[in-house]
């Protein structure tokens, strides 16, 4: 059974033309999905639509059966920029989602510092996003949207800004986060080695449709050595193909 349904869904920007078109996609519970694409394909607006953070002008998006009408709150966001809030401390900034809807807990407390041990930030709670580097400012924003225990985490290109190295590490570092919380995920990348390390199922967007859809036969938990397997770089070559336009 369906986890995310997306049916049948179209949306324009007023007054230009449609930027999805009838575009539909299914996830299980617990699976990882990545949409590639270039730039204005629609990926992007196709996860907020997901998301709920913006409504199609037709078709539907349900979440385990209800209609998706606004963000919910069993659903985390991780963007391109990890939009920290300066003043506030790393731990704190962990623990903003929380704040904005309740009184903090002890329990939340501890369970932010855990999130941020996983990711390798155990001795940076006290610090300001300023004194951080890029992927350490990234780890943090990770923590942020699993603070609240998602069940279904929306990813916009987190990576994107990042070494080839810090990149990888992070890739680990939220599978690992993921398979251990059983999140489902859709992530947002231009990055096709990255695509195929990290998912069950890859889809290609092109100018506001889905034109393909690969199954990743990769076993779990992935491995530097796949990066460099025959049938990963095989798979690369041949979504490479299918952005460029050949579907064979």
């Amino acid at each position: 059974m369906s986890f995310l349904t997306i049916q049948d869904i179209s949306y324009s920007y007023q007054p230009g033309g449609p930027v999805l078109r009838e575009v539909s996609w299914e996830i299980k519970k617990g699976e990882f999905h990545c949409l590639l694409g270039r730039s204005g394909c629609g990926k992007t607006t196709l996860l907020k639509l997901a998301a709920g953070l913006i409504q199609p002008d037709k078709g539907s998006i349900r979440l385990q059966g209800n209609e998706v009408l606004k963000p919910l709150p069993e659903c985390g966001f991780v963007f391109q920029s990890p939009t920290l809030l300066e003043w506030k401390t790393v731990l704190d900034n962990v623990l903003l989602p929380i704040k904005l809807r309740r009184k903090l807990k002890e329990e939340d407390r501890k369970k932010a510092k855990d999130l941020l041990d996983l990711v390798g930030l155990a001795s940076c709670y006290d610090r300001f996003p300023l004194q951080l580097s890029g992927g350490q400012q990234s780890r943090v924003a990770i923590a942020r949207a699993l603070v609240q225990n998602p069940s279904l985490l929306f990813m916009d290109e987190p990576f994107a800004a990042l070494d080839a190295i810090t990149r990888e590490e992070l890739q680990d570092d939220l599978l690992r986060l993921c398979s251990m919380n059983k999140i489902t995920v859709l992530f947002i990348t231009h990055d096709i080695s990255e695509a195929v390390y990290l998912s069950d199922i890859v889809g290609v967007m092109e100018q506001g449709e889905m034109v393909h859809k690969a199954i990743v036969e990769l076993e779990r938990p992935r491995r530097l050595e796949m990066r460099y397997d025959p049938y990963f770089n095989e798979l690369c070559l041949k979504l490479r193909r299918v952005m460029g336009g050949v579907y064979s």
